[in-house]
């Protein structure tokens, strides 16, 4: 376990080409009266073929998921990787990363300075959900006090926005470690926890929202689902429904 450590580093992820959505992050981080660091995302079509196939695995997609990833989609999983390789460079014992179409709310701050001081037990914190209260009670258990207000809550079914999070550095390590190549976008990946015994946790409440910049997608377009896209979607869903299940029992 990491011993623990002050206020967190913090970095959002963005485009060289966002430029309205770098300046409406800093303004909220000033706001919030906080430093962070732009994190430039990666490009998919700027990689080398090498470099795409150290990160993404056509095979493994068609293994895992019910059709092939987007440009967008590669290079958003990318950019969290390099992340968490910065992370394991640099000297910290956790990052924050958000995505750049976030919002900060009340009570942001205080969570990230209480969990760089605890003992990080855990390799991810999910600073968003989309649980509403009532599916928050059948979703969430083993709530731990964190700060006035807000406790660390288990996940039994791991929600899939990945738009904020904080990562220890055993969890970057995990993820390092298992996730070389991808073929899974990384919002669904992550919440296969039992493939490589990663601990993601989360806040309740949440302490960022979505903005409604969210709206307009920096992921770009995707295909529509065929039927048979469709039909794998849905066996798949129930799929992990099941070794969810399992494995948490």
């Amino acid at each position: 376990m990491s011993a623990p450590h002050a206020m967190l580093p913090i970095v959002y992820i963005n485009l060289d080409s966002d430029s309205e959505r770098r300046q409406r992050m800093q303004t909220e981080f000033e706001r919030a009266g906080l430093a962070a660091e732009r994190f430039a995302a990666t490009r998919w079509t700027e990689l080398s073929a090498e470099q795409q196939a150290r990160y993404y695995s056509a095979a493994l997609n068609v293994r895992q998921f019910h059709k092939p990833l987007v440009n967008g989609e590669k290079g958003c999983y990318a950019s969290h990787l390099r992340a968490w390789q910065w992370l394991l460079d640099s000297p910290h014992a956790a990052l924050v990363v958000l995505e750049d179409d976030v919002r900060l709310e009340p009570g942001f701050a205080t969570i990230i300075q209480a969990l760089g001081e605890q003992v990080m037990d855990w390799d991810m914190v999910k600073l968003i959900s989309h649980l509403n209260r009532q599916e928050g009670v059948r979703k969430l258990h083993r709530p731990q006090d964190l700060a006035p207000g807000f406790q660390r809550v288990h996940y039994k079914r791991i929600p899939s926005l990945t738009a904020g999070y904080v990562v220890s550095r055993a969890g970057a390590a995990k993820l390092l470690a298992s996730r070389l190549p991808f073929g899974r976008p990384i919002d669904v990946d992550l919440r296969y926890w039992w493939e490589n015994e990663l601990d993601v946790q989360g806040v309740e409440p949440a302490v960022i929202a979505l903005d409604d910049t969210s709206q307009q997608s920096s992921v770009g377009a995707k295909a529509p689902d065929s039927l048979a896209t469709t039909w794998r979607k849905f066996r798949r869903k129930a799929a992990y429904t099941v070794l969810n299940r399992w494995h948490r029992a």
